[in-house]
């Protein structure tokens, strides 16, 4: 479990609103903001593994209210989670070709 201080949270929170603003402008179609693929996708891995390291219902709940972009990546991670689970717990044999498959 990795350990932030608060300013590493303030950093990151800051990250994470910026990047959740861009992808939230591209999707509702800005006409002030050029979609980037490269940077739309930077962006969704940027809240991805930011909101994989901090828990963002605890962290960023005001980001998480205001952005359908930011939900939308909680709401995967979470389900991932739920189906990695199910997966090791429900069919054992299906995670160990899993595994062996992606190595």
């Amino acid at each position: 479990m990795r350990h932030f201080t608060p300013d590493n949270i303030d950093v990151l929170a800051v990250s994470a609103i910026s990047a959740a603003a861009y992808l939230d402008a591209c999707d509702q179609g800005d006409q002030t903001t050029q979609l980037d693929p490269r940077c739309y996708q930077a962006c969704g891995k940027v809240l991805r593994e930011i909101f994989s390291m901090l828990d963002p219902a605890i962290h960023f709940p005001v980001l998480i209210e205001q952005s359908a972009a930011a939900r939308e990546v909680a709401e995967s991670l979470r389900i991932g989670k739920l189906i990695s689970i199910s997966r090791l717990a429900y069919y054992p044999e299906l995670s160990i070709l899993l595994n062996r498959a992606s190595v």
